[in-house]
C-alpha cells in the first residue's frame, strides 16, 4: 500500500462509462479514493451517499472523488445513476490496483479471503502524493477521515 508521504502508484480503470480513467489524469488536483466491497449493499451504499452528500465541500477543495470496486462498468453505471452520484465509479474487476494498493479481498471469520475490495480510502495531494490512507475502515468514518485530511492540507 503506498505509505503517507509516499506517490501514489498510477492506474488505469475502466469508469461507470466504459472510459478509461488514470490517476496520472487528475494530477494538479487532490484527489479522494475509496474502495468498496460491492454495489447496491447496505455498507456501501451509506459510503456512496456520504461521499455523494460531502461532494460540494469536497468538489469546493479543489479535490475530486473515485470510488474503486470490482463490480463491473455496467453494474457501477446503474448504481450510479439509482443513487444519483456526482462522481466516477471505477471497476478493477482482477483486482490490480486493488491488489497494489493492498485493498484486495474481504476476510470472512479469518479463514478465507472473498474477491470483493476491500473498505478504504486514500487522500492524495496536487502532486500524487499520499496525504492519508486507512484500508479497512467503516463507510462514514472513510468519508470522515478524508474531509478530515482535506481540511488538514488546507490549512
Amino acid at each position: 500500500m503506498p505509505a503517507v508521504g509516499q506517490q501514489a502508484p498510477d492506474f488505469s480503470l475502466k469508469n461507470q462509462d466504459g472510459q478509461t480513467v488514470r490517476l496520472s489524469d487528475f494530477r494538479g488536483r487532490r484527489v479522494v479514493i475509496f474502495a468498496f466491497p460491492k454495489a447496491n449493499t447496505g455498507g456501501c451504499n451509506a459510503q456512496a451517499c456520504s461521499f455523494r452528500d460531502e461532494f460540494p465541500t469536497i468538489e469546493a477543495g479543489s479535490a475530486v472523488v473515485l470510488g474503486v470496486s470490482t463490480d463491473s462498468p455496467e453494474t457501477l453505471k446503474q448504481w450510479k445513476a439509482r443513487l444519483k452520484l456526482p462522481y466516477d465509479l471505477l471497476s478493477d474487476p482482477d483486482m490490480t490496483m486493488l491488489s497494489t494498493w493492498n485493498a484486495a479481498g474481504v476476510s470472512l471469520l479469518g479463514l478465507v479471503r472473498l474477491p470483493f475490495a476491500t473498505r478504504s480510502v486514500w487522500v492524495l495531494d496536487e502532486k500524487g502524493v499520499v496525504l492519508d490512507a486507512a484500508v479497512g475502515i467503516g463507510p462514514q468514518a472513510s468519508v470522515e477521515r478524508a474531509l478530515k485530511a482535506l481540511a488538514a492540507q488546507s490549512a
